[in-house]
């Protein structure tokens, strides 16, 4: 019973990560101009999926590795990082082709403004978790 329980604590942590992304992606494309996307539904369940693995996988170890950069840049390098998810998203939705799923900047400053608001968007849903 105890095993149960622990796997549904960790689905539902899951589960409200996927949609906690997947919020963070509607709000982006709807306040940062320059960005769109296909996909519909199937775009913010796939792009949470995918977004949910570069934040727990991905970020801490670029985080880690550029600490002297983001404590000599006073935290400014951090939207560096968010710069680079943002294209591992876009690169990551193109590359495994899901159908009719994409992410497109349509220029740098679309990712610049994206990478700070998208970092603005996860503090303030980190204090939601």
């Amino acid at each position: 019973l105890a095993k149960l329980i622990f796997i549904m604590q960790i689905f539902t942590k899951f589960l409200i990560g996927l949609f906690l992304n997947g919020l963070a992606l509607f709000i982006l494309t709807k306040v940062v101009e320059g960005i769109t996307y296909t996909g519909g539904l199937k775009f913010f369940i796939l792009g949470g999926l995918v977004l949910g693995i570069l934040n727990s996988v991905v970020k801490p170890i670029i985080k880690t590795l550029s600490l002297p950069f983001v404590i000599l840049t006073g935290g400014l390098f951090l939207i560096v990082i968010n710069i680079g998810l943002l294209w591992l998203l876009s690169y990551s939705l193109g590359v495994i082709q899901f159908r009719d799923v994409t992410l497109v900047f349509q220029n740098f400053s679309a990712y610049v403004i994206g990478a700070v608001v998208f970092g603005i968007i996860n503090w303030t849903l980190s204090l939601i978790k």
